[in-house]
C-alpha cells in the first residue's frame, strides 16, 4: 500500500491561485475611470490629493533638466511634443482625451517612464495623486 504523499499536490493547490490571477488579470484590464485611478493613488498614498500640489509638482524642475510640462505643455489641454524626438503627445488631461487615465496598467507604466525622466526614480503614490487631481481639475 502507497502512503500519501506529506506535501499537497501542486495541481490542487494552483487551482485556487490560477482563479485569483484571472480575477486580478481581469481587475486590471477593466477600464477605469480617471477619477478611480486618482482615488487609488490618493488612498495608496494615505492621504487626500492636492491638485495645486500636483500643477507645482507638473510646471516646475524636480532635480532634472526636463518637468512633465516639457513634453505636455504648461496646460497639457493640449497636444505636446516629446522633448527630445518631437514626437506629438495628445493632451493629457483627461477631459480634453477620453483616453487618458482610463488603463491603470497603462497609467502606470507612464509615470514610471516618465517619473525617471523627471525625477530621476519612480514617483510616490502622493505624487500620482496630486497630479492626477490636478489633471482633473483642467475643463474645456
Amino acid at each position: 500500500m502507497q502512503r500519501p504523499s506529506p506535501h499537497p499536490s501542486w495541481s490542487r493547490l494552483a487551482r485556487p491561485a490560477s482563479g485569483c490571477l484571472l480575477v486580478v488579470a481581469a481587475a486590471l484590464v477593466q477600464a477605469a475611470t480617471p477619477a478611480q485611478i486618482a482615488a487609488g493613488y490618493a488612498a495608496s498614498a494615505g492621504a487626500p490629493a492636492d491638485p495645486e500640489r500636483g500643477r507645482r509638482f507638473f510646471t516646475t524642475t524636480q532635480g532634472h533638466e526636463w518637468r512633465c510640462a516639457s513634453c505636455h505643455g504648461e496646460l497639457p489641454t493640449q497636444a505636446g511634443r516629446h522633448a527630445a524626438t518631437g514626437k506629438p503627445i495628445a493632451p493629457l488631461a483627461p477631459a480634453f482625451d477620453a483616453q487618458r487615465f482610463t488603463d491603470a496598467a497603462k497609467v502606470e507604466k507612464w509615470f514610471h517612464r516618465n517619473c525617471n525622466d523627471v525625477v530621476g526614480r519612480p514617483c510616490t503614490a502622493a505624487e500620482k495623486a496630486d497630479v492626477t487631481a490636478w489633471l482633473l481639475t483642467l475643463r474645456p
